[in-house]
């Protein structure tokens, strides 16, 4: 699923990351990313820690590192995320989003949904390519993110 571009840039804004390009894009392979877990219109349990977290596996054709662990690697970032993009209510407490790898890298990102007014119900996870300076990954002149829309419980 694919956000409208107004909504990405909102998504941008919002996690204050200036929408700057990044020499990332090669001819023969731009930037790409999946949610693989949870699937579109899945039910999960929220988790039983104090952040109520579900696991979500990303894959990308980049590597995911922690922040400041890339180098020179163009091809090298993490990954932001958020709940319920379209907002901010389901936010880190001071913070424009709800989760980051960026402290691990890997595919796997904590979504923390007991900052949500709702935890339990339907929600929005939204993912953003992020390079190591913490600037969306651009293809195109658009931001490389993926959307996933679920149920917790």
């Amino acid at each position: 699923m694919r956000l409208p571009l107004a909504a990405v840039m909102a998504y941008v804004l919002l996690i204050g990351s200036p929408p700057l390009a990044l020499a990332q894009d090669s001819p023969a392979e731009p930037a790409t990313l999946d949610i693989v877990w949870p699937p579109e219109g899945a039910v999960v349990p929220l988790g039983t820690d104090p952040d109520r977290s579900v696991g979500v596996v990303v894959r990308s054709n980049f590597k995911l590192r922690a922040a400041g662990q890339c180098g020179d690697d163009p091809r090298c970032g993490h990954i932001h995320m958020k709940i319920d993009p379209d907002g901010d209510s389901c936010n880190l407490p001071g913070r424009a989003y709800n989760s980051m790898n960026s402290d691990f890298g890997g595919d796997l990102v904590k979504a923390r949904f007991g900052p949500c007014p709702s935890p339990a119900g339907t929600h929005v996870i939204g993912v953003l390519l992020a390079d190591d300076k913490h600037r969306p990954i651009l293809v195109d002149g658009k931001p490389v993110t993926r959307l996933v829309k679920v149920t917790t419980r």
